[in-house]
C-alpha cells in the first residue's frame, strides 16, 4: 500500500509518499514560502526508489494548488518515484484541531470537510491551511480515498478535571474553551516505540513524553493514554519554547493594554512571536544560544536556564499524576539533537528516580537510544519522532 502523506501549512507543503508493505520512505520533500515573491522546494529520494536526481530550487508558488501540482507532477509519472497518481493508495492529511466532534482519525467526507471547517476558530492559523491541502489533494487524487489524522486525537483521553479551565463552565458550554493540546501524533508514536523498548504492551507503560522543538509541548500517559498534556486550547500554553511565551500570569495581557497602549494583535504577534526564548536573549535557534552562553552571554544563559527550569517543572507535576514511572522520553529537534538540554533537564531528578549517563547522553541521536544510567530506577529514551509514518499508519489503519 503506498500511501501519501500531507502537512500543509498556512505558507509551506510537506509531504512524503511511503511504501507501507515495505515501511520504505519513497520520497519526501517540503515546499516553503507559498505565496512570497520567491518560494523553495526541495525533495529527497531514497536510494532503492527510481534514480531521479534529489531537487533544490528557488522559484514561486502562487498558491497551495500551484505548490500541490509541481510536488505530484516531480512525484509521479515521467521520472517521478512512481509511475502515476493512480498507483497511490491512499492520502493522508495532518489536521491540526478536531475540536470534540473529531474525536479520532477518519476518512474524509463533505461531512468531515464541513466539521475542519466549523473547528477554525480552535485553530486559526492551521485548519484553514489544512483544509486548503485537504481540498487541492480532493482535486488531484479523485476517487482515492483519504483520512485526516488529528494533533488532537492522542489528548482526547484527558478526564475532565485535566482539560477543563477554571472559567464559567457557559463558556465551555457556548464556545469549547478547553485543554485540547498538539503534537499528539508525535507523543504517540514516541510512547508507542517506548512500550516496545520497554518489551512491554503500550497500554501497560506509565510516561512523561517530551517534545521539544521550535514548538514544545509535554504529555503525561498512565497506561499508554495521556492524562495530561502542556499545551492548552491553543499551541501557545505551556513550557517556554522558541517564540512562544508558554505559561504567564493571564492579568500580564491587560496589564500591557493599558501601560502599553497595545491592541490584542499586538499582544498576540508578543506571546507568540516575540517570546520564548527569543524574548528573553533575542535568538530562538538553541544552537546560538549554547554557542552565545559559552561566550558569556548572560541573557544566553538565562535563557536556557529558564527553559530547562520550566521543563523540570513539567516533569514534577507530571510524575505526580502518572504514577510509577517507566521512563522519560526526548524527541524533536531539541530533543533528539542537544544533549546539553538533555543533561540539564536530568541533572538533580535522582530523588525522582531519574538519572542520566553522560556517556550514552553524548550527541545527537538518530535512532531510538537509552541514556539513563545504570542505577536510574526510571528509563530515559531518546526516540527520534516520525509523524510522517505515523499519519500513514493511521491512514491504513481507518482503511483496513
Amino acid at each position: 500500500m503506498k500511501v501519501f502523506v500531507i502537512n500543509s501549512g498556512s505558507s509551506s507543503l510537506k509531504y512524503q509518499l511511503l511504501d507501507m508493505d515495505t515501511q520504505q520512505v519513497m520520497t519526501t520533500g517540503l515546499v516553503e514560502r507559498i505565496g512570497d515573491s520567491m518560494g523553495r522546494i526541495s525533495q529527497k529520494n531514497w536510494p532503492d526508489t527510481p534514480q531521479q536526481a534529489n531537487i533544490e530550487e528557488e522559484r514561486p508558488f502562487a498558491d497551495h494548488h500551484e505548490a500541490m501540482h509541481t510536488v505530484v507532477n516531480l512525484v509521479t509519472g515521467p521520472g517521478g518515484v512512481i509511475a502515476s497518481a493512480e498507483a497511490i493508495d491512499a492520502v493522508g492529511h495532518r489536521v491540526v484541531q478536531g475540536g470534540e466532534t473529531l474525536f479520532t482519525s477518519t476518512c474524509i467526507d463533505d461531512a468531515v470537510v464541513a466539521q475542519i471547517r466549523a473547528n477554525c476558530p480552535l485553530s486559526p492559523l492551521h485548519n484553514p491551511a489544512n483544509l486548503v491541502g485537504i481540498e487541492v489533494a480532493r482535486e488531484l487524487f479523485a476517487g482515492v480515498p483519504q483520512v485526516a489524522v488529528f494533533d488532537t486525537e492522542f489528548h482526547q483521553t484527558m478526564p475532565a478535571e485535566a482539560f477543563m479551565y477554571a472559567i464559567p463552565y457557559e463558556l465551555y458550554e457556548e464556545l469549547r474553551i478547553r485543554r485540547y493540546g498538539f503534537h499528539g501524533t508525535s507523543h504517540r508514536y514516541v510512547a508507542q516505540q517506548a512500550a516496545a523498548m520497554l518489551g512491554k504492551r503500550a497500554d501497560e507503560v506509565n510516561l512523561i513524553t517530551l517534545h521539544l522543538g521550535n514548538g514544545c509541548s509535554m504529555a503525561a500517559v498512565r497506561q499508554g493514554q495521556c492524562i495530561d498534556t502542556s499545551m492548552g486550547m491553543t499551541p501557545l500554553a505551556g513550557v517556554m519554547m522558541g517564540t512562544r511565551s508558554g505559561d504567564i500570569d493571564p492579568a500580564i495581557i491587560p496589564f500591557l493594554m493599558k501601560e502599553k497602549g497595545l491592541d490584542m494583535a499586538q499582544i498576540d504577534d508578543i506571546l507568540n512571536k516575540k517570546s520564548g526564548l527569543k524574548g528573553i536573549c533575542g535568538m530562538n535557534d538553541m544552537r546560538d544560544i549554547h554557542a552565545a552562553a559559552a561566550q558569556g552571554d548572560a541573557k544566553a544563559a538565562l535563557a536556557l536556564s529558564m527553559f530547562v527550569y520550566r521543563i523540570k517543572q513539567y516533569i514534577g507535576a507530571y510524575y505526580a499524576v502518572t504514577g510509577p514511572l517507566d521512563a522519560l522520553v526526548f524527541t524533536a529537534g531539541i530533543g533528539e539533537n542537544d544533549d546539553v538540554v538533555r543533561g540539564r533537564v536530568c541533572a538533580g531528578l535522582a530523588h525522582l528516580g531519574i538519572e542520566i549517563d553522560p556517556e550514552r547522553n553524548g550527541g545527537r541521536k538518530k535512532t531510538a537510544t537509552a541514556v539513563q544510567a545504570e542505577s536510574s530506577r526510571v528509563a530515559v529514551f531518546v526516540i527520534p519522532t516520525n509523524e510522517e509514518l505515523a499519519i500513514a499508519q493511521a491512514t491504513q489503519a481507518v482503511l483496513a
